[in-house]
């Protein structure tokens, strides 16, 4: 049997600074892309790929996105020795082509989460109509191209605004966080995690705008997964609606069974 190869450290500020390059051509992030995904300002990443001096915070960051071993860059960056890491090691642990999502996200592993992919019936209260619900489509897959839960709504009455993101699963606490970044603005859904009956209940929060500006929101949110959606009924659901009682019911249900608590 051939012996496991290892992946030579880098040990200079320029192989450190190789590496994140040859990650973005692998991930097929743009400059811009990055510093989206880092959530800081695009020149951080030209001062950063041209070499200069950037804060410890934010190679870190840069380091999380790529799946790149942070401590290793870092003491290369600062021209520090070290150590040398096998193929199994943390590059790879850290997700950098692997099954295993960055540690950051909670370290999951495809095989622990794949009851998690499929399709969920998704129901919210509606941010500016009264007795309104708004139920859509959200599909929950693997990409093993950033090895993670990723999330894509769909079917929104308001399409424009669908949210796509990722799932962040701490092994310490029952539930999962639903996240979307973009350009710094994030929103957060927080809810349990997946029980038996495919269900997912928790809370949502987020921007809506309110005539001339944006205000923050959040109301009870559900993710009851489906095999298919016969039957089900998207887009606002008003009591006029023979879909109306049961989605009420379930959003009812997610206050007064203590999955999430509204705090006035």
């Amino acid at each position: 049997m051939k012996a496991a190869a290892h992946i030579a450290p880098a040990t200079t500020r320029a192989e450190a600074l190789d590496r994140i390059k040859t990650a973005m051509v692998e991930k097929k992030l743009t400059q811009a892309e990055l510093a989206d995904a880092a959530d800081c300002h695009e020149k951080t990443i030209q001062n950063l790929l041209g070499g200069r001096s950037v804060r410890d915070q934010t190679l870190f960051d840069v380091c999380m996105v790529l799946g790149l071993d942070f401590h290793g860059l870092r003491d290369a960056w600062h021209g520090e020795t070290v150590a040398v890491e096998s193929a199994n090691g943390p590059l790879e642990f850290a997700g950098n082509g692997g099954a295993i999502a960055p540690i950051y996200m909670g370290a999951y592993t495809q095989a622990a989460v794949d009851h998690y992919i499929g399709s969920y019936l998704t129901l919210r209260r509606s941010f500016a109509l009264p007795d309104t619900i708004v139920a859509y489509r959200t599909d929950i897959s693997w990409d093993p191209e950033w090895p993670s839960l990723l999330f894509q709504e769909r079917d929104r009455p308001d399409a424009p605004y669908a949210h796509r993101g990722r799932l962040y699963i701490p092994a310490s606490s029952s539930f999962i966080h639903l996240v979307s970044l973009t350009k710094g603005a994030m929103r957060m859904v927080l809810v349990s995690q997946l029980d038996r009956a495919g269900e997912m209940r928790g809370i949502i929060t987020t921007l809506n705008k309110q005539r001339a500006t944006f205000i923050p929101v959040s109301t009870p949110i559900l993710y009851a997964q489906r095999q298919s959606f016969d039957g089900d009924t998207f887009g606002e659901v008003t009591p006029k609606s023979a879909a109306y009682v049961g989605y009420n019911r379930l959003l009812q249900e997610t206050i007064a069974e203590g999955y999430a608590r509204l705090v006035d």
